[in-house]
Order: structure tokens, then sequence, then C-alpha cells
């Protein structure tokens, strides 16, 4: 009775069985055509839209003075400008790191208020969830707050809380719920509708239809339009400075007026390093999320 060892096996003995290659799926014609159909653009409203765009450009450039020459002869003034602002003084720091950690503060109070006001306006203004009754309203309410500037917001809270960072972050709050609001509209919106109607044909109520089958689905859209909010907070508070709200607007309006270059450069160049450092935060965590 012979064995054999494993030394003495071939190498053919242990070679895996080549595998039947699979047939790739082949299209008929007309499913190849009905395909390029869905997804390329019609000929004929590509070369009409192109004309069209052109003339609404030129009409638009035309009606606003826009002219590149004009900008050509104004660029000595622009780089006579940029180099008054260098060298940066950085001898009021302390004083510029003080309203920027007050400009953070504003920003992270208001986009927390914002974004759990917008979402609560957000259920009413979604189609897919909110009924007609409600949808309508909640849609008009955001439109008439969306065309109001945070400007407009910002003097009418200085007029009612006085003076200081309070009335920025009441005005940021409110022009949030009219632009992300709108957002986190639409992000619920454009959820797959599978899971939604598989729970209501199993009687499903509304609460855990949201709670259950938009809410997973949109929840990365919102934190990462949350997240964008935030930054555009943080600029935000800059500007609603220039009208008394609190943060750094307001110094680096009084540097501009009293044209202290020097201290301008810094609290600019503190702002990019702070906006930087969000922005990069930000697209960290929402690397992490998606």
């Amino acid at each position: 009775m012979s064995t054999t060892t494993p030394e003495s096996r071939t190498p053919e003995s242990h070679s895996p069985q080549p595998r039947a290659k699979r047939e790739q799926p082949t299209l008929s014609t007309a499913d190849r055509a009905r395909l390029e159909r869905a997804f390329s653009i019609p000929r004929t409203r590509f070369l009409i839209g192109i004309p069209v765009a052109i003339i609404v450009l030129f009409w638009s450039a035309g009606g606003v003075g826009f002219d590149f020459f004009k900008l050509g002869e104004g660029a000595i003034n622009m780089g006579e400008f940029l180099s008054r602002l260098f060298p940066p003084d950085f001898s009021k720091l302390g004083t510029i790191l003080a309203l920027l950690l007050e400009t953070l503060q504003m920003a992270i109070i208001a986009t927390v208020l914002g974004a759990v006001l917008s979402l609560i306006v957000a259920f009413g203004a979604a189609s897919n969830i909110a009924p007609k009754w409600l949808y309508y309203p909640s849609r008009w309410v955001m439109n008439i707050i969306r065309s109001v500037p945070d400007l407009v917001f910002a003097l009418m809270f200085v007029s009612a809380v006085g003076l200081g960072p309070f009335a920025g972050i009441l005005a940021m709050t409110l022009g949030s719920l009219g632009s992300i609001g709108k957002i986190f509209a639409e992000a619920m919106e454009s959820v797959d509708r599978g899971p939604i109607t598989a729970m209501q044909a199993v009687g499903a109520s509304k609460r855990q239809v949201i709670q259950y089958g938009v809410l997973p689905q949109a929840a990365p859209l919102l934190v990462s339009y949350t997240l964008l909010l935030f930054e555009g907070n943080v600029r935000g508070a800059t500007i609603l400075g220039l009208v008394g709200a609190g943060g750094i607007g307001l110094e680096l309006t009084t540097a501009m007026r009293m044209y202290d270059y020097g201290h301008l450069s810094a609290i600019i160049i503190c702002i990019i390093v702070l906006v930087t450092a969000i922005d990069q935060g930000s697209a960290l965590i929402r690397r992490r999320i998606t």
C-alpha cells in the first residue's frame, strides 16, 4: 500500500480549477438607446440654452456697468491699499483674540439654536412628511426670513436688547432659520422612498416614519449642513459687529475708520486663521460621518 507524502504531491494537484468566466450582461440596441436618451442632454435644448445664457450674461453686465478695463485701471489703487496692510501690527493681539473668542462663542450658540429651530420648521416644510396645510405656510415663512438681510435683523435686535453679542446671536439664529431650514427640508425630501413606503404599508405612525425612515437617511446631510452653518455664522458674526452686535466686527470697523492699517491687517490675519481652522475641522468631521 503506497502512501503519498506532502513532498511527493505535485503542484498540479493543488492548482485550483479555473472558474468559468461570468458572461457580462449585454444590452439590446433598444435598451442602449433608452439609456442614452435618459442620461444625455437634448441637443436642441443645449443649442438654445447657450445663446440665451450668453445674452442674459451680457445684459446683466451692461445693466450693472461691469467693466474689466475699469478694474485694470484700479489695480494700482488696489495694490496701494494692500501695501498699507504690511507689516501687520500685533501689539493689540490680546484684544483681537478676546474678540475672536467672543465671535466664536456667538457662532456656537447661534448654530445650535438655529439648527434646532430649522430642524423643527423643516419637518413642516418637507413635502414627503408634512400635510399641505402645513407645508406651504412653513415654506412661506422661510422665504420671508431668507429675503431679509441679517444686518436688518441685527439692527432690529440691537434696538430691542441693546448693543452686544446677544443681539448678534438672535440675528444669526433668525437668519439661519430661513437659509438652513430650507436645506434641511430638501435633505429630508431627497431620502429614499422605499423604507418610508414599507413602513407606511405595515401601519407605522408618522412619528415612527420620521424617526426610523427619514432621519437616519438624512442625518449625514443634516450634520454636514449644520457644520456649514457654523462656518457661515463665524463669518457672519464678523459682519454683524459692524452695527454693534458684538464680535470682532466693531474692532474691524474702528481700525478701518482710524486708518490703522497695521491693526486691520492683524485682525484679518487672525480671522483667516480661525476660519481656516474651523474649515479643516469641519472637513474632518464630514469625512468621518460620510
